[in-house]
């Protein structure tokens, strides 16, 4: 229950701190302060208001965000397990998300090696076909 309300609060702020009128509301109440300074006469206290605001709604936003971006990002890696598991891809890749950082960049080299064998590979095929087209329109051409 907490879980749900807390997640339902971090969707909510993080859309609403996400729109432009929440960054002109902003920017607004940036301007405010900044006009109320004469009147307060730049004091210490003044500046302690900014300050304090602005840190408290850093604080928030920080665990607000990162709870938003942990759910969003742990959604589109099942999303992406789904489809590894039905398709012709190699289902060994669902979960290495949960490998260290030099595993996944081990992983991550095999790859982009596989794919450089497969370019070339594509691009002797095309060279292979290019010049058996250019062979036969030779001999039809005869």
């Amino acid at each position: 229950m907490i879980e749900k309300f807390f997640t339902r609060i971090a969707t909510t702020v993080a859309h609403i701190a996400g729109l432009a009128p929440t960054f002109a509301v902003c920017c607004l109440f940036i301007v405010v302060w900044a006009v109320s300074g004469p009147l307060f006469g730049f004091s210490d206290t003044w500046q302690l208001v900014i300050n304090t605001g602005t840190t408290i709604v850093t604080f928030l936003m920080v665990f607000l965000i990162q709870n938003t971006q942990n759910r969003d990002g742990a959604a589109i890696q099942a999303k992406l397990d789904e489809l590894i598991r039905v398709s012709k891809a190699k289902n060994s890749f669902i979960g290495i998300e949960h490998l260290t950082e030099s595993e996944v960049q081990e992983i991550r080299e095999k790859c982009e090696r596989a794919a450089k064998r497969h370019d070339q590979q594509v691009a002797d095929m095309a060279v292979k076909k290019a010049a058996a087209q250019k062979h036969g329109s030779k001999t039809h051409a005869a």
